[in-house]
């Protein structure tokens, strides 16, 4: 790719939402989803350098509010295969690095444009693949333009960085480089936009990437790899692989992989850090992990809150998606003072959700597949011993046999109990009763986890001390805990929530870089 001159770009704007009370909107997305049907159960090939590539094991990606229907047949890589992956990314490296930021921006900036032509074909993919509504499909595709957009500015900035200070006597330099190959393994939950966002900052900053996406979304990622490749983007760039915790284990344990890019559960976030910490014969550097683990999430209702927002925010928090974002409320802590009237409040606003197949554009879905089915309603089961079920509580057979589970609430729950400690990703909320701001205070923190939360309170003191003593990476004042944007919010949590990588930041580009500094004595 030859060099060329950074482009002014205008500053930076979220995509917008799309308004599906649109009576033209939604007949647009409708003909998207019959387009998209029409698709369902190619079979897609693994891309390594470049080239098509069969093995002799497929595995077919469901549609989790009709399992009878095929989305997509995918091959299975083996560990062979991701070794070759790596030996392709490793070979583009020495090209890629050389490229220009300000090449590799526009390359984003081009698969943006191509995605916002295509908003809805994508957005129909997520709603047959992952089983999200309209809404949740059309947040994940703007977020996704967003990273692109985004990093690709951040890209160019980053590229014209200079050192605080310039000593005297001296011509001081600083430079972000690539570190190399790295493994990108995003989750399900948002196949489209978390997958693009860390491939994305991971080849903007001049790195190659083996995409290993989840089991339960590998046709959206096969489709965004084709997107790339169309905007431009150079062999071996990307390679993308499909397949289990085997293969995935493979690439994080190369010794030519320098870094791991991954979003998924405590439990495998926590076997990569490991992993990656051995060092491998022949590796002769450490590898660097980018993590988001999950959360255990609280919003806080005070006394003196507008009742009628925090019962809105708590339920699009705990049900949006179905409780599966690792940003989603599961506990709510309420004041005594309100608790009751929140109790009866929440009962009827959860009961008020309408619940079916995500392509009708209901409120709530399925749940992913039968594993995620089976650990939520035993979630529920430990409820049923743990705290007083509101509503929900069971499994809801609909048409197309999908795995559908109720809006489910326990209240008088404690702050120990198991469903108020343990990340369930499912539509199950705990009520927690408080008697004072410092005991919600002492409930909310009182997790292994700190992504996100939230607090409805109309006082400004109360506000202020959440701000400095409610101890999540992302914290929301009189809105719900859920919908991050990117650059205004960036994305990351403490302790067992990751390594606080800020996505949608502006630090997030240098954790795929390593800074050099130069020092030239003048004479």
């Amino acid at each position: 790719m030859s060099s060329t001159t950074p482009i002014p770009l205008p500053p930076f704007r979220n995509e917008p939402f799309t308004d599906f009370s649109s009576a033209e909107n939604k007949r647009a997305m409708r003909q998207a989803l019959d387009r998209i049907r029409v698709e369902l159960g190619r079979t897609y090939d693994l891309i390594i350098g470049g080239s098509d590539l069969q093995t002799s094991a497929t595995f077919q990606s469901l549609n989790p509010a009709n399992p009878s229907e095929v989305v997509g047949i995918h091959y299975q890589a083996t560990t062979r295969e991701a070794g070759h992956a790596v030996e392709a990314a490793q070979l583009a490296f020495a090209t890629w690095r050389k490229t220009s930021a300000a090449d590799r921006a526009a390359l984003l900036l081009r698969a943006a444009s191509l995605i916002r032509q295509r908003h809805l074909e994508f957005c129909a993919w997520l709603v047959l693949e992952v089983g999200k509504n309209w809404g949740e499909a059309d947040a994940d595709v703007g977020e996704c333009i967003d990273f692109l957009e985004f990093y690709a500015r951040e890209a160019l900035r980053l590229d014209a960085a200079t050192p605080p200070i310039q000593y005297p006597g001296e011509r001081n330099l600083l430079r972000y480089l690539p570190l190399g190959v790295g493994a990108v393994i995003p989750p399900w939950n948002f196949p489209l936009a978390i997958m693009a966002g860390m491939t994305a900052a991971s080849i903007v900053c001049g790195n190659t990437v083996v995409l290993k996406p989840s089991p339960d979304a590998p046709t959206i990622a096969a489709h965004f790899l084709s997107l790339m490749e169309e905007a431009g983007l150079p062999d071996g760039v990307i390679n993308l692989i499909q397949g289990g915790p085997e293969v995935g284990r493979a690439i994080v344990e190369h010794p030519q992989v320098r870094f791991i890019a991954f979003t998924g559960s405590r439990k495998v976030g926590l076997e990569i850090h490991e992993r990656a910490a051995q060092i491998q014969p022949n590796q002769h550097f450490l590898k660097r992990t980018i993590l988001e683990l999950g959360g255990k999430d609280a919003i806080l209702v005070d006394s003196d809150c507008d009742l009628d927002q925090a019962v809105a925010g708590v339920t699009a928090s705990a049900f949006g998606f179905n409780g599966q974002k690792c940003s989603a409320c599961s506990r709510v802590i309420v004041d005594a003072a309100i608790y009751d009237i929140f109790c009866d409040r929440i009962k009827e606003a959860a009961e008020a959700l309408t619940q079916g197949p995500p392509a009708d554009n209901l409120q709530t879905g399925p749940v992913i597949n039968p594993t995620a089915k089976k650990r939520v309603l035993d979630y529920i089961a430990i409820g049923r011993n743990e705290g007083r079920l509101l509503t929900g509580g069971a499994e809801v057979d609909l048409p197309g046999k999908g795995y559908y589970i109720a809006p489910t609430v326990f209240a008088d729950v404690a702050p120990t109990a198991r469903i108020a400690q343990e990340e369930i990703f499912g539509p199950v909320l705990a009520v927690i009763k408080s008697h004072s701001f410092e005991e919600a205070l002492a409930i909310a923190n009182n997790t292994q986890y700190g992504l996100t939360g939230s607090i409805y309170s109309h006082s400004r003191e109360k506000l202020d001390r959440a701000g400095e003593e409610f101890h999540v990476g992302n914290l929301y004042f009189n809105r719900k805990c859920t919908g991050a944007m990117v650059g205004a919010h960036p994305f990351g949590g403490f302790n067992m929530s990751g390594t606080d990588s800020k996505a949608g930041g502006p630090d997030y580009l240098t954790l795929f870089t390593q800074a050099k500094s130069i020092a030239e004595k003048l004479v």
